[in-house]
């Protein structure tokens, strides 16, 4: 209607007038969310993320029977377990093995409020920058923000599930037996090691949900996310 009107009118005003005239009219808005939208929706996308990688992750066999996050024995003591397998100690090294999962499915019951109070710190230029990053910007932003903050809070829950599932005294009977038949000291730091594999574990997870949301439309569980990951919000990114 708007272009038919012009072109009647255009005998009677100049290109300028016209001009003028066509940017006096109203146009649809094709903007997408507004700033602070965004951050809400990567809020939410993080909280949700977060809440169900620790459900999972926390839950009997949450670490465990996933391939992608079963803490299995260090990799500088892989020749030990070696050695304790053909000595025929192999059950202890999967006792062992099965505690640093307990212990690490214990810890994740009591992450989401550390990643929650995380992700209330959020600023609106670090949701635009996620935004405009890539599959993995929100979780990477994530790690980038918090690993150390979280390893600080995480650790002393390791080491106290580690002790409640005996993974610690597994531990040390089995580098007791090993160290009868060598006298190298194996200095590795459970607890660290635990910790840290367990937070990997769960950003593994968090990753696997911010896909599922940003290209999953059935994952998208409420209006804000939809919106911020779908339609407006894919042009520029998302």
């Amino acid at each position: 209607m708007k272009k038919i009107f012009l072109l009647l009118i255009a005998p009677l005003f100049s290109c300028t007038t016209l001009q003028q005239a066509a940017g006096s009219f109203p146009t649809t808005s094709t903007s997408g969310p507004t700033q602070s939208q965004v951050v809400e929706g990567l809020k939410q996308a993080l909280t949700i993320g977060t809440q169900n990688s620790t459900s999972k992750l926390s839950a009997v066999d949450g670490f465990f029977a996933d391939a992608a996050v079963k803490i299995l024995m260090p990799p500088e003591v892989k020749n030990v377990e070696k050695t304790l397998r053909s000595f025929g100690l192999g059950s202890l090294v999967d006792k062992t093995i099965l505690s640093l999962n307990r212990a690490a499915e214990d810890a994740a019951k009591s992450a989401t409020p550390i990643f929650v109070s995380a992700i209330k710190q959020m600023t609106i230029s670090d949701g635009l920058d996620i935004l405009q990053g890539g599959d993995f910007a929100a979780t990477n932003y994530f790690k980038s923000k918090t690993t150390d903050s979280l390893t600080a809070a995480f650790k002393p829950v390791i080491v106290s599930s580690l002790e409640k599932t005996d993974a610690t005294k597994y531990w040390s009977d089995m580098f007791t037996a090993y160290n009868k038949f060598s006298s190298k000291k194996v200095p590795t730091d459970l607890s660290a090691y635990v910790t840290q594999k367990a937070i990997d574990g769960i950003f593994y997870q968090v990753g696997l949900e911010e896909q599922k949301i940003r290209k999953d439309p059935a994952a998208r569980v409420t209006d804000l996310l939809k919106q911020v990951f779908g339609g407006n919000a894919s042009k520029t990114g998302m």
